[in-house]
């Protein structure tokens, strides 16, 4: 453990540092968010913290993790996704655009090294997705899983896209990537777990330093916020879990686990909008924490609520193995439903009320 414990205090004071810096700046600088825009009554705020995020990770792991090539991969498509959600923040970009960069950056993990390989079957032989190789010529012939490939896209965009929606409330991706990272750093350290430990070492420092970083940005973005991170700080937050989980052995499950909810509640949304003939990247305000706050949930609790389910599944995935976690998946799943349930119908009776008082 001392080992991890200079990086994520190097992480945690420089984005920390940053952050008080930023306060102080942006409103100089015209840094700050436009809430009329969205029909918000406040002042301004500080704006595009996500750019501080990316600075203190990048400097923290050039310093303190091997330059190998699954790292270089990792820190290019990382750096390609926070350009592109910048310039989104700043000025607006297609969403089909932002789509495509999505998918380049699960390309370049993929040509590092990085993917999903093979899925574990708790109830059998694992699943493996290396069956089906094509062969591509550059300076020498290279291997490609087709399916590997395509899982690993289809994982990165995913995860994505499901951080950038927890954007809905101050705190949220903040304090759900500071559970998912620990959680992820906590599995990549566990003894036994793993066939080559020393493999994991790159991983568990990265995680731990993402964590640092996310802690010290919650500290400032948890309701009321004193400053926002945009698209910037939630995409790279997103694309960063969903590369570290697959970064050296698969974590996916554990993974899932930790942002279950936030995942099936994208899963559910993208489901509706499609099935009301509407485009699944059109944004709404009916995701899971939205319909919390309309059954008559403060901001506050909705996040704490949130950041319980994130932290209890997360210490699950942890401690479980094999059949453990598909129970715990399917017990995922049911609470869920059941929340999610009384969430809208406690929504929909409050509207009735007041309604009835008018």
């Amino acid at each position: 453990m001392q080992q991890y414990l200079l990086p994520a205090l190097f992480a945690f004071v420089l984005t920390f540092g940053l952050i008080r810096g930023a306060l102080k700046l942006f409103p100089k600088i015209g840094l700050m968010d436009r809430p009329h825009k969205y029909g918000l009554k406040r002042e301004p705020i500080p704006y595009y913290g996500g750019t501080l995020i990316v600075i203190a990770f990048m400097v923290s792991v050039f310093l303190f993790v091997p330059m190998q090539d699954k790292v270089m991969g990792l820190l290019l498509g990382a750096i390609l996704i926070a350009g592109v959600s910048f310039m989104d923040d700043l000025q607006g970009l297609s969403p089909w655009l932002r789509l495509g960069v999505q998918v380049l950056s699960a390309l370049i993990l993929v040509g590092a090294g990085i993917g999903i390989h093979s899925i574990t079957n708790p109830f059998g032989a694992p699943i493996i997705f290396d069956g089906w190789m094509v062969s591509v010529t550059i300076d020498q012939v290279y291997q490609i899983s087709l399916m590997a490939t395509l899982f690993t896209i289809i994982w990165v965009v995913a995860i994505v896209n499901t951080m950038n929606w927890l954007d809905g409330l101050n705190g949220l991706p903040s304090g759900v990537t500071t559970i998912a990272a620990l959680t992820l750093f906590f599995l990549s350290i566990r003894p036994g777990l793993h066939f080559d430990p020393a493999s994991q070492v790159p991983v568990a420092t990265m995680s731990i330093i993402l964590c640092a970083c996310a802690f010290a940005f919650w500290l400032h973005d948890f309701y009321p916020a004193k400053i926002l991170m945009g698209d910037t700080g939630s995409m790279f937050f997103g694309y960063l879990v969903a590369a570290l989980a697959i970064f050296s052995g698969g974590k996916v499950a554990t993974a899932f686990l930790v942002l279950g909810f936030p995942i099936l509640d994208a899963g559910w949304v993208i489901i509706r909008r499609l099935l009301q003939k509407k485009s699944p990247m059109k944004g709404d305000l009916k995701h899971f924490h939205h319909r919390l706050l309309e059954s008559g949930f403060s901001q506050r609790k909705a996040l704490v609520l949130i950041y319980a389910l994130c932290a209890v599944f997360g210490g699950t995935a942890v401690l479980l193995e094999g059949q453990q976690k598909v129970y715990a998946v399917f017990v995922l799943l049911v609470l869920m439903v059941v929340l999610g349930t009384m969430a809208v119908y406690m929504g929909g009776k409050k509207k009735g009320d007041v309604s009835a008082r008018r």
